[in-house]
């Protein structure tokens, strides 16, 4: 598997500005942001492509990303405001780094649908 640019961040291999780390993800702030508050929460493991690749044995890293996420929104003062959080699966979804990760995204509003 090549390494992709959220494994070379987390391996310190290349820059990121970080938000959050613990022992099973990092969350870090997005360089092309879509929004003021755009970070993203990735799994250390590279082995999870995106949700097609989760089994009962990984799932727990599901919930674990969504708890970051809510504790980063509310150290972003998006709790009341709102957020928004997206996984993309695959090229037509719009997945560009193949590596899961779920996007925090607030700080303005949000149409619907996206994209």
């Amino acid at each position: 598997m090549t390494d992709s640019i959220f494994t070379k961040i987390i391996n310190g291999q290349i820059p990121g500005k970080f938000a959050y780390q613990d022992e099973k993800v990092v969350a870090i702030h997005d360089i092309a942001p879509g929004a003021p508050v755009h970070i993203l929460i990735i799994p250390r493991d590279p082995a999870i492509v995106n949700a097609n690749d989760l089994t009962p044995e990984n799932a727990d890293i599901i919930a674990h990303m969504f708890l970051v996420a809510k504790q980063l929104a509310a150290e972003n003062g998006l709790t009341e405001r709102g957020y928004r959080l997206v996984m993309n699966n695959n090229a037509e979804s719009g997945q560009s780094v193949y590596h899961m990760h779920l996007h925090l995204l607030g700080g303005r509003a949000l149409g619907w649908p996206p994209g």
